[in-house]
């Protein structure tokens, strides 16, 4: 069965980074569009981009337009989102998805 486990998150500080993962199996990984999303306290969910199999990256969220980053390895089943230049209001539940199942999130505390 599909599982997707997100790790990477944490407490930082403004201006601070992450690196989020996200460890995909029960399913080929290297053929399959993923996607990164957020849920902010009190607000709905973004979805912040998605990465195609062969990398190709789009970004949906204008906020995090230059911030943030996505990339995967095929090789290891992870993908990845770097976050650069946090803000306060980048706190939330990130998670990463396919089209059909989503992994439980990593908490992103900006304070």
């Amino acid at each position: 069965h599909v599982q997707l486990v997100e790790s990477g998150g944490g407490l930082v500080q403004p201006g601070e980074s992450l690196r989020l993962s996200c460890a995909a199996s029960g399913f080929t990984f290297s053929t399959t569009t993923m996607y990164w999303h957020r849920q902010r306290p009190g607000s709905g969910v973004e979805l912040l981009g998605n990465i195609d199999h062969k990398g190709k990256v789009a970004v949906y969220t204008p906020s995090v337009k230059g911030r943030f980053t996505i990339s995967r390895n095929n090789a290891k089943n992870i993908l990845y989102l770097e976050l650069n230049g946090l803000k306060t209001e980048d706190t939330g539940m990130y998670w990463c998805a396919t089209y059909r199942s989503r992994g439980q999130g990593t908490q992103v505390t900006v304070s």
